[in-house]
């Protein structure tokens, strides 16, 4: 098709899908009323309603939300009657962007309305290729209307996010997704009745799609196929065997990466060894680097566990070395290993807090001259100097320890690490009073 071909073609403004096209297609919504979810955008008198129409203002908009909540349905019922060009930031580049603009301020000279160019994956464009839109946007050369999975305020430049009305779309419910699915078993332009959808197979098949409506109905066309060829009723067993896998909602460059991440972090260090295992399980099956997740394992040994459980960072390691010999799928075992370890080990974060304590000192000025006895006194001319004089060689000292001073003088005193009553710690820190005693600052 060309660039400049992709108008619609019925009075609603959906573009009309024929009979070979997918069925998230076929049912696409043809007004506002029938959408699914977004209850919250879709209110009387909300500034989505006020974009649909004729008469409606030549709005540039921001759609944020997870894949399959409507997006693109809600770009088309903006654009209305409108010229529509749809783009796509993964395959498209500034030369196309330029002709579509270029192409709409000639149709407005001869006194066209504006086109309404939809960029799906806006994020994906970089700042460069963003401000090629900003002069056609503040122009109204064009209307934009930018789709993205990602959060806005940080993948698209402000100057055209503050240009645009920013609509969040949430992700939909399973009944939302229920009722998308069985709206398509009967309606003429799905399925139109020729398949029966079982209560238990409907329900396994909205879980397996989770809140993405696309992936609800492209899995469905599927079955259906299935089961057209027997006696028409799609059951779990027709399911199961269509379906090898359920895909993951996960961009491992954008949100669901990083909240992902997050949660699996907070799960270990909240010791929910199965909340842990769950997110773990979100990013394998996802294809997240493992290396990426051995990394935040020992990084979340060290800073979260310390040494209530100092053999949490072994088995950290332990796990990440096993990855990169190993590699995957096997690699997922010693990652389970590792994380199942930290999520039940004691807790504690009292090592790194110490280390931030001592840079946070060392940053602001206090960090003092060394005591002179504590000098190097290696080479020649150090003992005229005084360095090395006075100081009490440890394993000479009773108990190994010796009574005098480490820390500079303007420092002395200082504690950094207060150990815990957790796990370990609690030997440690009995140890300590000891030390600290022996050292005399107690």
């Amino acid at each position: 098709m060309d660039l400049f071909d992709a108008t619609r073609t019925d009075a609603s403004g959906v573009p009309a899908p024929t009979a070979s096209s997918p069925l998230a297609v076929r049912m696409r919504p043809r007004t506002l009323d029938e959408v699914v979810g977004q209850s919250h955008l879709l209110g009387a008198g909300s500034p989505l309603r006020r974009l649909i129409g004729e008469t409606a203002p030549a709005t540039s908009v921001m759609l944020w939300g997870p894949p399959g909540t409507g997006k693109t349905t809600l770009a088309y019922l903006v654009a209305g009657g409108r010229r529509f060009v749809e783009l796509s930031a993964v395959s498209s580049g500034v030369k196309d962007v330029r002709a579509v603009i270029d192409d709409s301020k000639r149709r407005l000279a001869t006194g066209e309305r504006e086109t309404v160019v939809f960029i799906d994956e806006i994020h994906r464009f970089t700042r460069s290729q963003q401000d090629i839109l900003l002069p056609a946007v503040e122009n109204r050369w064009i209307t934009l209307i930018g789709a993205t999975t990602e959060n806005p305020s940080f993948s698209v430049v402000g100057p055209l996010l503050s240009r645009s009305l920013l609509l969040t779309l949430k992700p939909l419910g399973v009944d939302d997704v229920v009722a998308l699915v069985e709206r398509a078993v009967a309606d003429p332009r799905g399925l139109g009745g020729e398949v029966t959808l079982q209560d238990d197979a409907r329900d396994q098949l909205v879980r397996v799609a989770g809140a993405d409506a696309r992936k609800a109905l492209t899995l469905l066309e599927a079955v259906a196929d299935t089961a057209a060829d027997g006696d028409g009723v799609i059951t779990e067993a027709i399911i199961e065997a269509t379906m090898d896998a359920a895909l993951v909602a996960y961009d491992k460059s954008g949100d669901q990466h990083y909240d992902v991440i997050s949660a699996f972090i907070k799960s270990v260090r909240g010791s929910d060894v199965d909340a842990a295992l769950h997110y773990l399980a979100r990013m394998v099956v996802a294809g997240e680097d493992p290396r990426f997740i051995a990394r935040r394992l020992v990084i979340l040994a060290s800073e979260d566990i310390g040494l209530a459980d100092p053999q949490g960072l072994v088995i950290a390691q332990a796990a990440a070395d096993a990855v990169s010999f190993i590699g995957m799928p096997e690699g997922r075992i010693p990652l389970a290993e590792a994380t199942a370890y930290l999520a039940m080990a004691p807790k504690s974060n009292r090592a790194y807090m110490a280390i931030n304590q001592a840079i946070a000192d060392v940053k602001a000025g206090r960090a003092g001259v060394v005591p002179e006895h504590l000098r190097d006194a290696h080479y020649s001319g150090a003992e005229k100097l005084g360095h090395g004089k006075g100081y009490v060689y440890s394993h000479d000292a009773p108990r190994g320890v010796a009574r005098q001073e480490y820390l500079p003088e303007t420092l002395r005193g200082t504690r950094y690490y207060q150990p815990t009553e957790h796990g370990v710690e609690r030997t440690l820190s009995e140890r300590l009073a000891t030390i600290r005693e022996m050292l005399g600052r107690d």
